[in-house]
């Protein structure tokens, strides 16, 4: 497909593993690259698959800065580390003496529109956690508060504020579905909630979809990771509270965190980096703390009770087996 003006977009790493940029590496059957080509964006540099190094990178950054190059998109993956003492300098551009945070700053002054890519770069993310001796933040968010290295007024060129493709690593097609929207100028403020996620993907659960769901509905719970049963009640598991079709789409080829026996810790969230045993449920008097969104407590109870009293035998032994001990059989 071709296009008249191509988007020009800059993908920075601040305080960061690499894992959104893996992400992103495995979306589409033609590559990262020559997926944004095919909807108009021009990549002018990405620390990792650009061939520009050196001088060449800087000045690509000072066309920018001087407004000889437009910037349309600027993607931040990774923290923004402001120690020590707000100067930045625990995370400085190789070879100068630059930081990232003064970098982001600048450059998100002069873009259309700034995207955090994962939970680092959106709400300070593993950096941040306690005790955070690089005061690491997100773009626009210190966990749940809006503050950030932008400041809570921040707001883009086209008038947007930070764009938060949440989660760690977020799903591949997250990444580039919001690119692919932003670069066809059908994004808006309303396609954001509350804490700067794209709808797309920030209007479903994890709980939706996930292979586990018989065993949740009759509150059929696993004990240990290895069995099948649901992982809410003992495990941890945050699905019914975590943003993300996680368990709507593929990752990889197939599977999701629920699927390959791990609970969902609710990695799109702020916060999730702050709790210390994510394998094992909180309760008070034996009820889980964290009950699933929009569920008052005491309807959780009734139902609860309900469902376990209704279980059949299939679904309580196949709950607490590491495979299918009994198939469903057929009503005479």
């Amino acid at each position: 497909m071709q296009h008249d003006s191509p988007k020009n977009l800059i993908w920075l790493q601040a305080g960061s593993c690499g894992g959104c940029t893996m992400a992103a590496l495995e979306h589409g059957a033609s590559g990262f690259p020559r997926e944004l080509e095919k909807f108009g964006v021009k990549l002018l540099w990405h620390p990792s698959v650009s061939e520009e190094t050196g001088e060449e990178v800087l000045e690509i950054f000072r066309r920018v800065e001087n407004g000889d190059e437009k910037l349309d998109i600027l993607c931040v993956e990774g923290s923004i580390l402001r120690g020590p003492h707000g100067t930045g300098k625990f995370n400085r551009l190789s070879g100068t003496d630059r930081t990232l945070f003064d970098l982001t700053r600048s450059l998100a002054a002069q873009a259309d529109v700034c995207v955090a890519v994962g939970s680092c770069a959106a709400f300070g993310g593993i950096p941040a956690g306690d005790p955070d001796p690089t005061d690491a933040c997100g773009l626009q968010y210190e966990g749940a508060v809006a503050a950030g290295a932008l400041g809570l007024a921040y707001r883009s060129r086209n008038g947007l504020p930070v764009v938060n493709v949440s989660g760690c690593a977020p799903h591949p097609g997250w990444i580039l579905e919001t690119l692919q929207a932003l670069a066809a100028g059908e994004f808006a403020a309303g396609d954001l909630d509350a804490l700067g996620r794209p709808k797309f993907f920030a209007g479903h659960l994890a709980h939706h979809g996930c292979s586990r769901n018989e065993f949740y509905e009759f509150k059929a719970s696993a004990r240990v990771l290895s069995e099948r049963g649901c992982m809410m009640e003992h495990l941890g598991c945050k699905a019914t509270q975590a943003i993300g079709d996680c368990n709507q789409r593929a990752w990889n080829g197939g599977g999701s965190c629920t699927h390959a026996g791990f609970a969902c810790i609710s990695c799109t969230s702020p916060g999730f980096e702050s709790i210390r045993n994510h394998h094992v449920t909180p309760k008070v008097a034996g009820i889980p703390v964290g009950l699933p969104l929009d569920m008052p407590k005491a309807w959780f109870m009734t139902l609860a009770a309900l469902s376990k009293s209704a279980t059949p035998e299939r679904v309580r032994k196949n709950a607490e087996a590491d495979r299918i001990v009994e198939h469903p059989k057929r009503h005479k």
